[in-house]
């Protein structure tokens, strides 16, 4: 088999149409084609060695057509093939195959000169999504190196700025020293987006594996309102933390999940900051609670639900579709990079979560992070 050779993989209960396949496919010096008779076997295939595209039966005894691509089609590790379903012209209709993710399908008996466009097709789009997905790849590794190297001179910038500040070289004029400290929190500003994008990125490319544990989310929210109770005296605004009934229990034991407590402490710290950031009068109230039924959001039997309500200026509701996209800022003058957000929704969706927002101009925001509870 030659470098350029393209793999195509054809399944078949019926040895008769894998001779046919193989006899019209063979026509081409740059297919190769190899033969399986069921679903385990085609499953077994592409787990071990992915090919460019699969022609597949519907109907096999055992694991049918329909269930092969589904289960290819939930692999997240595989990478894209196109799958074209065979069938024959007295099976019912394919809606149920091309719902479970199959890109084509053609009837039996085959059309010689049908068939070779559908294969050619599929394998233009799988040329295509594969060129587009090594473009995506090398865009990330870049930025992701980028971002890390830009960390190291940003904090040795910041440590000869602070020395400078501190007097070591000399004491400075007062209008350095305003100078100096001024560009101190840009570089802090600056690798706190840099940070942010690193973390984003690790998240997108699936570089960042959850540290998991069993956790109170009380005892975490409580320790990160504290941690930033004193940002929010600076503004007069009160910070409050509130919690339901607990059926008997403490409320430590009572909110308890599983997750990564510095990628759930990452998220609540953004959205109390940004509560903090956006609210100039009233008060930030966290509040706990628990639903008891499943929902379509949270599959799990409870969730805790952590509301981050304002007072703020609210968010009108065109922003609020764009309010967790990549580098989406709006319109207001204290707008940041744009990525907190963005970066929240991952790390609720990683622990099988959600982040939500409820907001009403003029009258505050409310995000709410649902998590699965846990008995503990």
């Amino acid at each position: 088999m030659s470098n350029n050779s393209v793999t195509i993989l054809a399944v078949d209960d019926v040895q008769d149409n894998l001779f046919i396949l193989d006899s019209i496919l063979s026509e081409v010096d740059e297919y190769h084609l190899d033969c399986v008779n069921n679903g385990k076997a085609a499953l077994n295939y592409v787990a071990d060695s992915p090919p460019e595209l699969i022609l597949l039966d519907v109907m096999m005894p055992g694991i049918d057509g329909y269930e092969v691509t589904r289960r290819i089609r939930q692999d997240k590790k595989l990478p894209y093939i196109p799958i074209l379903l065979v069938t024959a012209h007295d099976q019912p209709s394919l809606a149920d195959g091309l719902d479970s993710g199959a890109d084509d399908f053609i009837r039996k008996p085959f059309d010689i000169d049908e068939l070779m466009a559908r294969v050619r097709s599929l394998l233009r789009l799988k040329r295509s999504i594969d060129e587009q997905t090594e473009m995506i790849r090398q865009r990330d590794d870049f930025v992701a190196r980028l971002t890390h190297d830009l960390r190291t001179p940003l904090v040795a910038a910041n440590r000869v700025l602070s020395l400078c500040l501190e007097g070591i070289f000399g004491t400075p004029p007062e209008e350095m020293k305003e100078a100096i400290d001024n560009v101190i929190t840009n570089n802090e500003n600056l690798l706190q987006m840099t940070n942010t994008l690193l973390q984003i990125y690790r998240h997108e490319a699936g570089h960042k594996k959850l540290v998991r544990s069993s956790l109170s989310i009380y005892t975490l929210s409580k320790e990160v309102v504290q941690e930033l109770k004193p940002l929010a005296e600076e503004k007069n605004l009160t910070l409050e933390l509130e919690t339901q009934p607990s059926d008997g229990q403490t409320s430590s034991e009572y909110y308890q999940t599983e997750g990564d407590r510095i990628e759930l402490r990452r998220l609540l710290t953004n959205l109390l900051g940004n509560a903090i950031k956006f609210t100039d009068t009233g008060s930030i109230s966290v509040l706990l609670s628990v639903s008891h039924e499943p929902t379509e959001a949270v599959r799990s039997p409870e969730a805790i639900h952590i509301a981050v309500k304002d007072t703020g200026a609210g968010i009108d509701p065109e922003a609020q579709s764009q309010i967790f996209d990549w580098f989406y800022q709006g319109d207001h003058m204290r707008a940041g990079s744009g990525l907190g957000l963005h970066l929240s929704k991952r790390i609720a969706e990683m622990h099988e979560g959600t982040l939500t927002l409820e907001s009403e101009v003029g009258k505050g925001s409310t995000f709410t992070l649902s998590l699965p509870k846990v008995s503990r």
